[in-house]
């Protein structure tokens, strides 16, 4: 942990775009502004240094994820320019941003994301279930549990009989958790982590429920899939998380989980090409940054996909199937290996957020996604649901 004078305020540059972003498909959606006719979210590419307007072709990205020759429209369709890029995200940077502004990159498909995919969040997933939502006993329990089942599952293949000779183990000592069946059983935790529509983007607020009082931001990849269930693209997401919440009871996810502005996506979708695919999000390192605004508190680390113990197809696969389908297609969180457990506030206190703290995550083919943390009871009400989207549709 380093300490540095922290900002409420987010950065106006293009830094935020991927590291080769001149041959990047960026795509995604943002608010024109509230004029019946000419307002409203548009479906929006990154040509240049410069946003152009899709909205002519695709009615929402749903449509555009599941168009025949995606990559093509987005490089070569006609498209008014809607401003330059640097504008729209100083647009989104503000407390009460000013069209044109982004919005998360996707609309009508379901939000699903998935938990306990690396050990550490698994090591930390039981730990809040030991501590039953208090902070102040998770120090004491991570050493316990540590010496009982070790710090290193990364190795055990879910589903595999060395992961079941351990549950067997773990099971005869009393050690089992709901957390360790889903991190290292057959079964992929696979939830709803917001409704469609509800996500922000890229400069908007994140929003902490009032009654938290131990949280963090997690980190991952999120995977655009079609309603085929083929992955089309990849985008960042945070997937802010109440520890205290969940940590009393797996029947709080909702919760925990789901609550005003409290998912965050983007900045843009990098449509899968020639020059960006799957096996990129296999290789990718994930790094968080917080910045406190408070304290000068900062907090840095990385995530690495290879540490995954479910590969991300079949994640998805796990997701939709014969079993269950997504005519909309769906966004698919990876999950996070990162649980922060720096002390902040006191010595065996760990992590939680402060309002006011600047979320950034990144990865050099995606991009940064950057929000700062409020109360999700104070934050904009989300207001702009599926009707709305049909009103706005049939007026344009």
């Amino acid at each position: 942990m380093t300490q540095s004078q922290g900002s409420d305020r987010l950065p106006e540059s293009l830094d935020c775009l991927p590291e080769d972003a001149d041959r990047a498909l960026l795509v995604g959606r943002a608010w024109l502004g509230d004029d019946p006719q000419r307002g409203g979210p548009a479906i929006v590419a990154v040509r240049g240094d410069s946003l152009v307007d899709l909205s002519a072709h695709v009615a929402t990205m749903a449509d555009l994820l599941e168009h025949p020759d995606a990559a093509g429209l987005v490089r070569d369709a006609e498209a008014p320019l809607i401003a330059p890029l640097a504008t729209v995200l100083a647009n989104s940077a503000e407390v009460e941003p000013v069209a044109p502004y982004l919005l998360a990159p996707c609309d009508v498909q379901a939000i699903k994301a998935c938990g306990v995919t690396f050990a550490v969040s698994l090591l930390e997933r039981v730990i809040e279930e030991q501590a039953g939502g208090d902070l102040n006993r998770a120090a004491e329990l991570r050493r316990e549990i540590q010496t009982l089942i070790g710090s290193d599952l990364s190795r055990i293949q879910p589903g595999s009989e060395e992961a079941m000779t351990l549950k067997r183990e773990l099971q005869a000592r009393g050690a089992w958790s709901q957390y360790m069946e889903v991190g290292i059983g057959p079964d992929a935790e696979v939830f709803s982590k917001a409704q469609p529509l509800s996500a922000v983007g890229h400069g908007a607020r994140v929003g902490l429920h009032p009654a938290s009082q131990w949280n963090n931001p997690e980190p991952e990849i999120v995977l655009a899939v079609d309603a085929q269930g083929q992955v089309r693209g990849a985008s960042l997401g945070n997937d802010v998380n109440l520890r205290d919440v969940e940590g009393r009871s797996a029947l709080l996810l909702g919760k925990a989980k789901d609550n005003n502005a409290s998912c965050a996506i983007g900045p843009f979708i990098r449509l899968f090409d020639a020059h960006f695919g799957i096996d990129d999000v296999r290789q990718a390192q994930v790094s968080l940054r917080i910045e406190g605004h408070d304290d000068g508190f900062v907090l840095e680390g990385d995530s690495d996909m290879r540490e995954i113990s479910r590969d991300p197809l079949d994640l998805v696969s796990q997701t939709r199937g014969a079993h269950h389908q997504y005519p909309d297609g769906f966004m698919l969180f990876l999950g996070t290996m990162f649980s922060p457990i720096q002390d902040r506030d006191g010595e065996g206190q760990g992590f939680t957020h402060h309002l006011g703290d600047r979320v950034d995550i990144a990865t050099p083919r995606l991009g940064r996604l950057s929000n700062v943390v409020a109360r999700s009871d104070q934050l904009p009400p989300w207001t702009f649901g599926i009707r709305s989207l049909i009103a706005h549709l049939a007026r344009r």
